[in-house]
């Protein structure tokens, strides 16, 4: 534990999770072999700190080490990049140039969201894991290299290779030592330690009094499902301190500079991380609950404003609560409000003259006001409306609409599958 703590501090990692905790003992026990290791957790969570764990506690920590995003190099260069190229091979290329294997040979390299690489792309990568050996573009000369291959990815690898869009033998060689970094939201007890990290991290930089939050403040910031985790929090950090004008911040002072804090606290999915499927479970399970209690409130609103409607016109309501309703089946915590209401009928007495009273709000004697439970949308409904509209406003890209909802794009698939989307 005394070595973890170490490690911690000497590359900057905040937390005492457990969760955290064993994933940094599995990049130090994997550190001194040569072994290939992929690194899986969402944007944001600080998968690249990993990889400068590994290498710097690795015998190779003396050579040289390359971070790259495969996400970020165009399709038509990334070979280039990697591999090298030989002059004339393309147009441009005025001069041979050494590509990343060839000039970090000896050290490491660490290739970020490796489910972006392109497939020929991929089969280059595969021949270096497995026999060292690599050739430049427009090259027949066989070279070779001593790199260590570290690879992460923020996408479920495996539902790639079923879509044909990642190599299985590959996504077999690069998990040799698969390592799970967990999302923000699932290891809530590290937030203050982290807030105060930035928090005097960003004072120090600019020279300036760290802000400090108030307890209901802190509350606001732990149930907060934190779609982009470390980085986002970061950020968050910085633009409280900038636009605060107290340096003691209260819950209204960052709802009013971060109205978003508030919103992530409506019914949503938690994002999913790979680490945890009990976790994605009781996520969408708590959302169900809140969607239960929004409804609940609604039905009331509903019921205390034609129950206002009634005595202001001195009418009598015999309520029918009987039969089984949609919520019936709620939790009774949250049952004992939420039953609708079938039939409303409005039964005026001998007495009643609707010219007689200009301030009449509702139909005359014998009016039904019904209030039918298909008007209660159902929670698949909503789910399903939640689905549509995200896939709408990503133009069918499962992988924003995913990260939109807050759900992997394996549960995103599977609720198309189950709702009958595509």
């Amino acid at each position: 534990m005394n070595e973890l703590q170490s490690i911690k501090r000497r590359f900057g990692i905040v937390g005492h999770s457990p969760l955290l905790d064993r994933a940094l003992s599995r990049a130090v026990r994997v550190a001194p072999t040569d072994l290939t290791v992929l690194i899986i957790g969402e944007s944001g969570v600080g998968k690249e700190a990993f990889s400068k764990v590994i290498h710097a506690l690795s015998p190779r920590k003396h050579n040289p080490f390359i971070a790259i995003n495969c996400g970020a190099i165009p399709e038509g260069t990334i070979n280039s990049e990697l591999f090298g190229h030989e002059k004339g091979a393309f147009t441009g290329a005025t001069h041979e140039r050494k590509g990343y294997f060839e000039a970090v040979d000896g050290g490491t390299i660490f290739l970020d969201e490796i489910g972006e690489m392109p497939l020929d792309t991929q089969t280059y990568l595969l021949r270096v894991l497995e026999t060292g050996e690599f050739m430049r573009v427009g090259s027949s000369k066989s070279l070779k290299t001593n790199v260590r291959v570290l690879a992460a990815t923020n996408v479920d690898l495996e539902k790639r290779v079923q879509e044909g869009k990642f190599r299985e033998d590959l996504y077999y060689r690069l998990s040799t030592v698969p390592i799970h970094v967990p999302a923000l939201r699932e290891r809530r007890e590290d937030i203050p330690l982290l807030f105060r990290k930035f928090a005097l991290d960003f004072a120090n930089k600019y020279h300036m009094e760290p802000i400090r939050l108030t307890e209901d403040a802190m509350e606001l910031l732990l149930s907060y499902h934190w779609p982009g985790n470390v980085r986002e929090l970061k950020n968050v950090v910085g633009q409280l301190s900038v636009l605060a004008e107290d340096r003691l911040i209260t819950a209204e002072q960052v709802l009013s500079i971060l109205p978003k804090l508030r919103e992530g606290r409506l019914p949503a999915f938690s994002a999913p991380s790979e680490v945890s499927t009990a976790a994605n479970e009781f996520s969408e399970r708590e959302m169900l609950y809140q969607l239960l209690i929004d409804m609940r409130h609604q039905i009331e609103e509903l019921k205390r404003a034609i129950l206002d409607m009634a005595a202001l016109n001195k009418l009598q309501l015999p309520v029918n609560l009987g039969g089984e309703s949609p919520m019936s089946k709620m939790p009774q915590a949250f049952a004992s409000a939420a039953e609708p209401t079938t039939t409303y009928k409005a039964a005026a007495q001998s007495s009643f003259r609707p010219e007689s009273n200009p301030h009449i709000l509702i139909h005359p004697p014998e009016t039904k006001v019904e209030i039918s439970e298909e008007t209660i949308l159902s929670l698949e409904d909503m789910e399903r409306e939640l689905i549509k509209k995200a896939l709408k406003k990503h133009k069918g890209r499962r992988k924003n609409a995913a990260k939109e909802l807050g759900i992997s794009e394996r549960t995103l698939y599977r609720k198309i599958k189950q709702y009958e989307l595509e």
